[in-house]
């Protein structure tokens, strides 16, 4: 199963995918950390996107992807990565090095982690 980022999730729902990353994502089942719901309420919040987590077609489309939640393993996992960057894609990518999900993201600071798994 492949951990999606908040923002690899986003350009699904907007079919903004690169070939490379719709290659990849048609292969396996898709994941998220419970946290992604949590960022596109915020940034639904603020504007910043039109998805809104309330909306009967996000609910669809969680019914189609499995979300971790966050644990106590994760949490702490959290603390020893070797990347600083914001609490949500911290705990996104602890989710993808506790569950062995490999993670689907372009942020650079995350593919650059020799400990997360990155999806290629």
């Amino acid at each position: 199963m492949l951990n999606l980022d908040t923002h690899i999730l986003l350009h699904a729902l907007d079919g903004n995918l690169s070939a490379a990353e719709q290659r990849l994502l048609a292969g396996e089942a898709w994941g998220i950390s419970a946290i992604v719901i949590w960022e596109i309420a915020k940034l639904h919040q603020l504007g910043r996107i039109t998805v809104d987590p309330g909306d009967a077609d996000f609910s669809r489309v969680l019914t189609r992807v499995y979300v971790w939640p966050l644990n106590v393993e994760i949490c702490r996992m959290s603390t020893k990565l070797d990347f600083v960057s914001d609490p949500a894609d911290e705990l996104i990518a602890a989710t993808s090095i506790v569950h062995r999900a490999r993670l689907v993201t372009r942020d650079r600071k995350l593919r650059g982690s020799k400990l997360v798994p990155i999806a290629r």
